[in-house]
Order: structure tokens, then C-alpha cells, then sequence
């Protein structure tokens, strides 16, 4: 069973092909350079660009984290967002730099905004010292502008109201990225996922065991393939949408209920959600808050992600940013998710042994 009536949008296809890849190329100014490149968005841009033969200058903190065969194909920079000199090194003679390095979890809001705002300000620093006409394009969060009251979701010129550390370490970035005049465009994307995804990957582990938690009451989502991330950063990096905020995501909302029946739906599993009360979901984020001091950093549930939780809609207004960018429309959730359960099962993230029933 699926969840609602078909797209009114144009369905993309979840793989970015050679022709594609070259004609959104074909406007990116060379050299560029990339942040978080080791990460899940970065990583899918990397790929896209070489495989769109172009050889990015990458910032990685540890190149033993990128797939075989990728940094020769890169200039790699080692360093960090506090590297002053490796920043200097990433961004000199860049005509375009795409920022996505940061940080999702940490164990307190300080570590947040060290990461998300003062790192950008030092690469904004370093852009501006020996790249002077570089373009940034800045991949923020819908983190930032906050919750929706209203499942139709939040505008990117709506006042933002973040109720989270995370939410106002990345809106602080935005900040810090606007230092470099009209030369940087803002990209907020809402929850993503694809292949390499860690976060809604529990979603899926959780529908292949059959019973999916989710806070109670209606609440409305949005969502994005990660290949629908790869073409906006690809189309800002062009120079389309310069000096604006705009929104990522398909730009029809889904229930969370029915996202996950959709989920279930496209990996063949049976699945049922069980509504949990807010303060439920607040104890279990204290829980993790708990775990992560002691020192398990990967933990999905904090303190900070349950106000996120429990705040209300997560719903982006994307359609007039998704013209903007020259982008005609979305992968569709059941065609992302289905590649999705495909991906992870092969790599051995989700257990066939698990599942109610085979695919």
C-alpha cells in the first residue's frame, strides 16, 4: 500500500548519468574546491564530480576515510575547519567552493558551534585572503529556518526560529557565510537520504525488525534523495542562485506514518509505528546525551535531536527554490527508497534475517 496520490512534479531518476552530469558541469568555473568530501552528501558530490571529469581540491581531515582510488583522482588538502593554513591551501585560486564539512551531533552546543559557525568563518576567511572571487555555495539545514506550524512547511525568506543547538550553530553559519557579499548561495536541505546514509538508516533497520517508533500525534516531513542535493549544490556551484536562501526536498510533504509504510512498501517488509510520547522521546535523548559523554559519539538520539523530534512539522517550501536552480523536479521517495534498501543490503547495513518477509 502507498501513502497518497502520485507527484504532481517530474520524477527523477536516482542516479545522475554521464550526459547529466557533464551539462551541469559544463557551468561550474574550474578549480573547485570541497569541505566534508569523506562525509555522506560530500562524498556523492565528489563522485559527481569525477565522474564529471573534473579534479576537485578537497579538505579532509583523514584521507584513510575515502574510498579506494578517490584521492589520487583529487588534490587533497589534510586539515580541518581550524586549520587555518589548510583552509589557505584548500581555497587559494578556487573560483568555487562548496561547504559542507561540520558537524550533526556533539555533546553540547558549544562543539556545535564551534564546528558550524566559527568553521565557516575561518573558511570564509580563508576564501576571502587568497581567493578573492571565489564563489561559496553552503550547505546549511532545515535545522535553521526551524519547524513548520503548517504542514505546506517554512519559506526560505520565513523569520528562521531553530529550536535546536544544531539548528542555531547552522543558522550562525548562514551568517558567517553572507560575509562574502552577493558571492554565496545557501542551500537547506531538509532530512536526506540514499546510499552511505547513516541517520535514516535506522528508520530502515527499524521497519526490517517491524515495529518503527515515531512521536506521537500528526506530524509532516520533508524529504531528499541525495542525488536531488547532488543537482542543487551542483546547479549553485554554476552560479544559479547566487546570493539566496533556498530550500531542498521533494515539494510535497509525507505523514510520518506513511513514510514509513512507504518505506516498508519499498524494501518488501511489513512494518507497523508506535506512536511514543514527547516526554518519552525527551527521557530517551537525555539517555544518549548520557551515552555520548561517555563516549559513544555515534549515538542517533540526543537531547538536542529529540527537540527537533518533538517540535513539530519538518517541512521545506522547495518548489519555486527547486526552479530557481533549473532542477525539474525530484527523485520520488518510493523509486529513492527502494535503490536505498537495495544499497544497504548489499553493503550488509540492513540484515535480510531480520526481515518479516524476503524482497
Amino acid at each position: 500500500m502507498t501513502a497518497g496520490p502520485e507527484p504532481r512534479w517530474r520524477s527523477l531518476p536516482v542516479e545522475l548519468d554521464s550526459a547529466e552530469l557533464r551539462a551541469w558541469a559544463a557551468r561550474i568555473p574550474s578549480p573547485v574546491a570541497l569541505t566534508g568530501a569523506s562525509g555522506f552528501v560530500g562524498s556523492h558530490v565528489l563522485d559527481a564530480l569525477l565522474l564529471a571529469g573534473a579534479r576537485p581540491r578537497i579538505l579532509v581531515r583523514d584521507p584513510g576515510r575515502l574510498r579506494d582510488g578517490v584521492a589520487s583522482a583529487c588534490e587533497v588538502v589534510v586539515g580541518d575547519l581550524d586549520d587555518a593554513e589548510a583552509l589557505r591551501r584548500l581555497a587559494a585560486g578556487s573560483r568555487v567552493v562548496v561547504h559542507l564539512a561540520g558537524v550533526v551531533r556533539a555533546p553540547s552546543a558549544a562543539r556545535f558551534d564551534r564546528a558550524n559557525r566559527v568553521g565557516t568563518e575561518n573558511l570564509v576567511g580563508a576564501i576571502g585572503a587568497v581567493a578573492p572571487d571565489a564563489s561559496l555555495v553552503h550547505v546549511s539545514s532545515l535545522a535553521a529556518a526551524g519547524p513548520s506550524p503548517e504542514p505546506a512547511g517554512v519559506a526560505p525568506d520565513d523569520t528562521p526560529r531553530p529550536v535546536s543547538a544544531y539548528g542555531r550553530s547552522k543558522l550562525a553559519g548562514e551568517a558567517a557565510a553572507r560575509a562574502l557579499g552577493g558571492r554565496w548561495t545557501i542551500l537547506r536541505p531538509p532530512s536526506v537520504y540514499g546510499p552511505r546514509d547513516i541517520d535514516v538508516l535506522q528508520f530502515f533497520r527499524l521497519a526490517a525488525r517491524g515495529v518503527v517508533p515515531i512521536p506521537a500525534g500528526e506530524r509532516w516531513v520533508s524529504v531528499a534523495h541525495v542525488a536531488d542535493v547532488v543537482r542543487a549544490i551542483l546547479a549553485a556551484a554554476g552560479g544559479v542562485g547566487a546570493g539566496r536562501v533556498l530550500h531542498l526536498g521533494e515539494p510535497e510533504a509525507y505523514r510520518i506514518a506513511d513514510l514509513i509504510r512507504l518505506i516498508a512498501d519499498a524494501g518488501g517488509v511489513r512494518a507497523r509505528t508506535v506512536p511514543f510520547p514527547a516526554a518519552a522521546i525527551r527521557a530517551a535523548g537525555l539517555a544518549g546525551d548520557l551515552l555520548q559523554r561517555l563516549g559513544m559519539r555515534k549515538i542517533a538520539l540526543t537531547s538536542d535531536k529529540a527537540r527537533e523530534m518533538v517540535a513539530g512539522n519538518w517541512t521545506a517550501r522547495s518548489a519555486e527554490s527547486l526552479a530557481a536552480l533549473g532542477i525539474a523536479g525530484c527523485v520520488r521517495f518510493l523509486d529513492g527508497a527502494r535503490a536505498t534498501w537495495e544499497w544497504y543490503r548489499r553493503a550488509g547495513w540492513v540484515s535480510r534475517a531480520k526481515m518479516p518477509r524476503p524482497y
